[in-house]
C-alpha cells in the first residue's frame, strides 16, 4: 500500500521539495524532507525509508558523493534512489560516480515520476526475491502465488531431487548448481508450455514449487518428470547408468549405493475447505512427500483427500 511507505526527499532548494512533498503526500506517501545532505545517513541508519528522492545539481556535489557512500553500503545499498536531474543546467553524470537507480528531469512531471517510483519498488522486490541461482521468483511471491488460489480449483505442487546431497557431494557443487539450474528450466517451461494461470518458484535448494490448474497438474507432473529423466542421463557415467547407482557416504559417513537422481511432485489441490492457509498447504505437501520418496525414483503422487 502506498500510504505505508516512506519517502526521503534530500533537497536544499525548496523549490524543489516543497511541490515534491505535497505532490507524494496527495499519492498516499509518507515523506520524509532533508534538506542537509550530512544528516542524510545517519537518518538512513537509524530509520531507513522505502525509496530516496535526491536533487543532484552537478556530477561532483555533495549529493553525487552521498548516492555512492550510500550504494557501498551492504545493508542501506539496496534502497531505491531516484535522482532530480537539472537538465537546463547541462548536467552530465557519470553513472560510476554517480551510481543513481533512475532519474528524472527538473521541472518534474509528475505521472512519469509516479510510474518511476512504482517500477523501482517492484524491481527492488522482483531482484530481491528471485533465487540468485535459478533466477525464479522466491518465498515472499511463492507465499503470494499460493494465498492467491486458496479455495480455487488449482494445484500447489511441491517438488524436490531425491538423494540430491550424495550427488552434489560426491559430484562437486558446479554440477549441483547445474542440476538445480536444469530442473528451473524444466519446471517452468512446463508450466509456461501448459497455458496461462500458472506460476514456478524455486523455494531454495532443491525445493521448488509450481501451481497449475487442477486439470493441468497431472500432465504438468507427467511432462516434468519425462523430461528430467531424458536430461538426467547426461549426469552420470555409462557404467553409473548401467547399475542404477553410484557409491558415496551417507550423512553417517558410510560408504552405500545411492541411486541415479530422480524428483518427486507432491499435488496438493486447493479448492477444498481444508486448506484454508498458506501453513496448511506446506503440511499437507511435505506429508504426500514423505510418503512418495518410500517408493524412490521419479513419481508425483496427488492428495486426493476430501475434507
Amino acid at each position: 500500500m502506498a500510504s505505508a511507505l516512506r519517502i526521503a526527499v534530500v533537497a536544499k532548494d525548496r523549490g524543489v521539495t516543497e511541490p515534491l512533498e505535497l505532490r507524494l503526500q496527495s499519492r498516499g506517501y509518507r515523506v520524509v524532507p532533508l534538506a542537509q545532505i550530512s544528516a542524510v545517513l545517519g537518518f538512513i541508519y537509524s530509520d531507513p525509508p522505502d525509496l530516496i528522492i535526491i536533487d543532484v545539481p552537478g556530477p561532483d556535489t555533495s549529493a553525487a558523493k552521498l548516492i555512492q557512500k550510500l550504494k557501498a553500503e551492504s545493508g542501506f545499498g539496496t534502497i531505491p534512489v531516484i535522482g532530480v536531474i537539472h537538465e537546463s543546467r547541462g548536467t552530465t553524470l557519470d553513472w560510476e560516480r554517480c551510481p543513481l537507480d533512475d532519474f528524472i528531469a527538473f521541472p518534474i512531471h509528475y505521472p512519469e515520476l509516479f510510474d518511476r517510483i512504482a517500477l523501482s519498488l517492484q524491481r527492488i522486490r522482483r531482484v530481491f526475491d528471485n533465487n540468485p541461482l535459478s533466477k525464479l521468483p522466491g518465498n515472499t511471491s511463492i507465499q503470494h502465488a499460493i494465498e492467491q488460489v486458496l479455495g480455487k480449483p488449482m494445484a500447489v505442487c511441491y517438488l524436490d531431487i531425491n538423494d540430491f546431497k550424495p550427488y552434489n557431494d560426491t559430484y562437486g557443487f558446479a554440477r549441483g548448481d547445474e542440476v538445480l539450474r536444469m530442473v528451473a528450466r524444466i519446471v517452468s517451461n512446463a508450466v509456461a508450455e501448459s497455458g496461462e494461470g500458472g506460476f514456478a518458484g524455486h523455494i531454495g535448494g532443491d525445493d521448488f514449487v509450481f501451481i497449475v490448474p487442477i486439470d493441468r497438474a497431472e500432465k504438468v507432473c507427467k511432462t516434468i518428470i519425462a523430461n528430467f529423466n531424458t536430461i538426467i542421463a547426461d549426469l552420470f557415467e555409462e557404467e553409473t547408468k548401467a547399475t542404477g547407482y553410484y557409491l558415496a557416504k551417507d550423512r553417517g559417513g558410510q560408504t552405500k549405493k545411492i541411486p541415479l537422481l530422480g524428483v518427486v511432485i507432491a499435488v496438493v489441490p486447493t479448492a477444498g475447505s481444508a486448506i484454508e492457509h498458506y501453513g496448511k498447504v506446506s503440511a499437507v505437501a511435505a506429508e504426500i512427500k514423505s510418503f512418495a520418496k518410500k517408493s524412490g525414483g521419479s513419481r508425483y503422487v496427488v492428495d486426493r483427500r476430501r475434507p
